[in-house]
Parts: C-alpha cells; sequence; structure tokens
C-alpha cells in the first residue's frame, strides 16, 4: 500500500476512536478572537515568553488552533492573536495556499494533536497573491504556488470580482475548501470535532476580520 494512503488511513482511524482536545471548535475560535482584540487594542497578554513556559511546554504540545498563514514576515500568527508556546500549529506558506505538504502537515495537527480548529489567515496587500494577478510569466519565484492561487483568481473572475481585496479573499476561500474537501479531515467535520473558517489581516487596524463562506 503507498505510504499515503497508510498516512491517510491512520488518520481516518484517528478520527473515529482518538481522543479529542477538551475545548469546543466554537470554543477555539472564540478564544483567538479575544487574542486578536487584545493584540489590536495593544493589550497583549504575551509580549514575552519567559522560561519557566518554555520548560512547560517542552514535554509535548496540545494546540487548540491549526493556523495556515502566509509566510509574510509581518504576519506571525502567535502575535496576532495573543497567544503563547504550544498554543497554535502554525503552517506557513507564500499565498496561504493548501498543497500536499501544508495538507499533510494541516492533517497531522488535526488528528494527531487534537486541534479543533482550522484558521486560513489571508492579510492586506498579500504579495503572492499580487504577483499572481499578473499572470505565469511573472512567476518564475513562485511557480509551484501559482498555480494553486490561480485557481481562485479563476473563481473570483467568474464571479465579477477581480480586485486585489477580492482575489485574497477569494483564495482563503479555495484554501478553506480544499481543506473541507480533504479526506482525512472529513470525518472530523463530520462529527462536528472540527471547524475550518478563514480570516483576513488588515496591517493598519491589527484586526482578523472573518471571511463568510
Amino acid at each position: 500500500m503507498p505510504k499515503t494512503l497508510i498516512f491517510n488511513f491512520c488518520l481516518f482511524l484517528m478520527a473515529q476512536t482518538g481522543t479529542f482536545a477538551a475545548i469546543s471548535p466554537d470554543e477555539a475560535l472564540e478564544k483567538l478572537i479575544a487574542g486578536n482584540k487584545r493584540f489590536s487594542a495593544g493589550k497583549s497578554t504575551h509580549k514575552k515568553w519567559e522560561q519557566e513556559a518554555r520548560q512547560k511546554k517542552s514535554a509535548s504540545q496540545e494546540p487548540f488552533a491549526v493556523i495556515l498563514g502566509c509566510s509574510d514576515s509581518r504576519t506571525p500568527p502567535e502575535l496576532l492573536f495573543d497567544q503563547g508556546l504550544g498554543d497554535l500549529f502554525v503552517v506557513r506558506v507564500a499565498g496561504n495556499v493548501v498543497g500536499d505538504i501544508e495538507l499533510a502537515s494541516i492533517e497531522y495537527g488535526v488528528a494527531h494533536l487534537h486541534s479543533p480548529l482550522i484558521v486560513v489567515l489571508g492579510h492586506q496587500g498579500c504579495g503572492a497573491v499580487t504577483a499572481a494577478l499578473q499572470g505565469p510569466s511573472a512567476q518564475s519565484d513562485l511557480h509551484e504556488i501559482y498555480p494553486l492561487i490561480a485557481s481562485a483568481i479563476t473563481e473570483c473572475k467568474q464571479a465579477g470580482t477581480e480586485g486585489l481585496v477580492d482575489v485574497i479573499y477569494c483564495n482563503v476561500r479555495h484554501s478553506v475548501q480544499t481543506l473541507k474537501s480533504a479526506s482525512a479531515l472529513v470525518p472530523f467535520l463530520d462529527k462536528k470535532k472540527l471547524k475550518i473558517v478563514g480570516g483576513y489581516y488588515d496591517f493598519q487596524t491589527g484586526k482578523v476580520t472573518l471571511i463568510p463562506n
């Protein structure tokens, strides 16, 4: 049996029998929203990760959320959501797209670490999306990423919306739908053990806005 099939089968079994996080998907989302409100108001509580916290988290981790974010250096999820060490399982890639490697990492965070929430986090002025809008000829640096964003651009054009913010939203929604259709994640969604949402981070306000599906 191919390794990918074995891996997905193991994830499926975990979905059926594994112990899951005590926190619900809705509670996890509320926790993130509350943290972002603190961050945007300049009232972050996790400004420093002290030695005691590092030692406490060294043996194991129980992240309450998986964040698929962009690699943009201005968008570290731990800071934007004001969370501490071990609270978030973060996967970052230019354009917050879902390729095979990103998907496998996210599936691990849900099935093995029992995170009940996935947030796909786009952001203002995303460079990867901006570059993708210029077409494939300008994508020598993003040739592996461009096709994944191009699908979102096509969906946006079909809906009659082609502005940068619109396409960033479409790109987030596309990643959300890709994750919702992933065979290893569907059992968790069916059992209401998992929620997958999209968000948009604004540099000026520091706020994350949830994106309707």
